[in-house]
């Protein structure tokens, strides 16, 4: 029994100096889309200060496909060692879980933690007629079959925002799915194209050049980067929606590194210059514990599967 019990200890002890050194070579971070929208720039700025705060490279890689489910399945069939994470937002976690995939959240994925919340913005291209959320309904109900509305994929938020409106005001409204938001916004630049939900840090910079005219913001309140913009709330009551990220990792990976990552990232949110980069994407900190972040998005998956049971949401 002694001897069994030294083996334990060493083992334990063991342990804990193999995730104290942690990391000692690169991780990687997957994205489920294409490089360039709010998703990347959110990652990016994350994976920069752990760069610098862990002494190795945290390597953002884009793996656009399957509405981020391509992306989501290679981190949950990684190795659970900490260097395969995933940048996770509501379609892969929240969203996806109803939509009956070859993956769910509470089973092949560990919550380490959150990053950042941000409303969604109603953008339409500059030249479009309407200039406020009541012109453009009623545009749409007279001109029937004529909108064009983009997401960054079927099942994502920015796609469920879009149906909640179509629900909420009874308009047309045709869905174009692309592999990320860099692309959406291009073709509604291009007037491909009509409306976007877009996450607001993928868009803002759009919206402040006068390229893309924002109708209106997601949550219920103003948006602190935008406050000229009103709450689509304001015309559609009840409506409101929001987007947020966060760092997921393959299931059973270590305890010990994924509170190492998780204390290192919420530092990162209370550095002022990482506060000060986020408010001017228009997002905000979102500072959380795993058992925090994993309650978070059990929440949200309650929630949306409401949404896409009526929206009769299905990924072919």
């Amino acid at each position: 029994m002694l001897l069994a019990g030294s083996y334990t200890a060493l083992a334990v002890t063991g342990y804990a100096a193999w995730a104290e050194m942690f990391p000692v070579r690169p991780v990687r971070l997957l994205i489920g889309s294409a490089p360039g929208g709010g998703p990347d720039i959110i990652a990016r700025l994350m994976g920069q200060w752990l760069s610098e705060r862990l002494g190795q490279p945290f390597l953002v890689e884009n793996r656009p496909g399957g509405s981020t489910a391509l992306a989501t399945e290679e981190v949950v069939n990684a190795k659970p060692d900490g260097y395969t994470l995933l940048l996770l937002v509501p379609s892969n976690s929240a969203i996806k879980p109803s939509l009956k995939l070859n993956y769910d959240f509470a089973r092949d994925l560990t919550p380490v933690a959150g990053l950042s919340r941000e409303s969604n913005v109603m953008v339409v291209n500059s030249a479009f007629p309407a200039k406020t959320v009541p012109e453009f309904i009623s545009y749409a109900k007279a001109n029937p079959g004529k909108i064009n509305m983009a997401s960054p994929g079927i099942g994502t938020a920015p796609h469920l925002a879009g149906e909640l409106f179509k629900f909420m005001t009874g308009i047309e409204m045709t869905h174009v799915a692309y592999h990320g938001s860099a692309p959406a916004i291009a073709d509604l630049l291009a007037g491909q194209v009509q409306v976007y939900f877009a996450p607001m840090s993928g868009s803002i910079e759009q919206v402040r050049s006068g390229k893309l005219r924002a109708l209106g913001v997601t949550t219920a309140a103003r948006a602190a980067a935008l406050p000229e913009v009103p709450p689509i709330g304001d015309f559609v009551p009840g409506y409101e929606t929001s987007t947020w990220y966060g760092i997921g990792a393959p299931k059973n990976a270590p305890r010990a590194i994924v509170e190492k990552l998780n204390q290192a990232i919420n530092a990162g949110l209370a550095d002022p210059r990482m506060t000060a980069r986020l408010a001017a994407l228009g997002s905000s900190p979102f500072p959380v514990s795993p058992a925090e972040f994993g309650k978070f998005i059990a929440d949200e998956t309650a929630k949306w599967a409401k949404v896409i049971k009526f929206a009769r949401i299905e990924v072919n």
